[in-house]
């Protein structure tokens, strides 16, 4: 998915952004604001990895990106079991 796409849907993002690094505070997404290369020095600095670990966790993250699909939590999925 393009970077443009996210950038421009941040907010429905952040959620599937804090499943994937959990790290992450919430200051730190508001201020990364759905720019990719900030996105990428908080990946590096929250796990202590090399920049081109996280720029390709980055990568792998918006090509898998898809905003129709929105997680579910632990509660959801015993709640809609017995359906």
């Amino acid at each position: 998915m393009n970077w443009d796409r996210i950038e421009g849907k941040w907010k429905q993002a952040t959620g599937k952004v804090k499943a994937k690094w959990g790290k992450l505070t919430d200051d730190d997404i508001q201020l990364i604001s759905g720019k990719r290369d900030q996105l990428v020095g908080k990946v590096q600095e929250r796990y202590g990895i090399a920049k081109d670990d996280a720029e390709r966790q980055v990568d792998e993250f918006a090509r898998s990106y898809n905003p129709e699909e929105t997680p579910v939590t632990t509660g959801e999925r015993s709640r809609g079991a017995g359906r």
